[in-house]
């Protein structure tokens, strides 16, 4: 049975397509995804992975916390820890928790990501061009790429900067990679 974020997020994406007047046809051609998977994902019938999203997120030109903030029915100021929905990429085992609450109005927002050992998540490209982030480690190690440089991340360090192009996080392990994003679209 599929989880109450999982089937909006299915919903929200189909709503993007239409809302963009684009066929599935033409957002397969764009984003690189086949028109059966896409099909499936707007149905709910299979689970998107962190990959998927990232490359509709492109085409949509979106973050992917904001996709999956206007999947949540929570408005409000305070998004208490325990109803702070969480995503899992069934691919990777990656998670993703929206510890912003969803608004409407605000262009900050924060995300904790935790990447099991050995993991890897790739980003063909940026979703929004120039949106300035900052990767703050919370526990363990992450190798991030960015513009096709490597920067190990350890326990208490920060990174700063604007997203562009590729990207990649690796989670060398030997524990998981456990970190907050702030996200503000340019």
């Amino acid at each position: 049975m599929r989880n109450d974020i999982e089937s909006r997020l299915a919903q929200r994406l189909a709503a993007l397509r239409e809302e963009r007047a684009l066929s599935l046809d033409e957002l397969a051609a764009a984003s690189g995804i086949s028109r059966a998977t896409l099909s499936r994902l707007e149905r709910g019938e299979t689970s998107p992975t962190a990959a998927l999203l990232g490359k509709l997120c492109a085409v949509f030109g979106l973050p992917m916390s904001r996709l999956v903030a206007e999947a949540e029915a929570q408005p409000g100021e305070l998004l208490r820890a325990a109803d702070q929905p969480l995503w899992q990429d069934p691919a990777t085992g990656f998670r993703r928790r929206m510890v912003s609450p969803p608004a409407r109005g605000y262009a900050v927002e924060l995300v904790e990501g935790w990447l099991p050992p050995g993991a890897r998540i790739e980003y063909e490209r940026a979703p929004l061009a120039g949106m300035e982030q900052h990767l703050w480690m919370l526990d363990g190690a992450l190798e991030y790429t960015l513009d096709g440089v490597v920067h190990r991340l350890e326990t208490g360090d920060c990174l700063r900067f604007h997203l562009f192009g590729a990207t990649a996080f690796y989670c060398p392990g030997p524990s998981p990679a456990r970190y907050l994003i702030a996200l503000c679209p340019p």
